[in-house]
């Protein structure tokens, strides 16, 4: 999560200032995109991770099983 914070603030740093919050929300989406890109290695307790995640967040999660 650190990583991805510091991709993140790697691409709006360069930037002064932002016309709208719609462009600012375009960047990082277009960041988050590429940093998907870069992500090989599955999450170390991703499993128990999700599971968790569904149990708090319910309908809002979606497992592909």
């Amino acid at each position: 999560m650190e990583g991805f914070h510091r991709q993140v603030r790697k691409v709006t740093k360069s930037k002064g200032a932002f016309t709208s919050d719609i462009a600012l929300l375009k960047l990082i989406y277009l960041a988050t995109r590429n940093i998907e890109k870069k992500w090989t290695e599955p999450l170390q307790n991703g499993g128990i991770t999700v599971s968790q995640l569904s149990i708090i967040f319910g309908d809002r999660v979606q497992l592909d099983i």
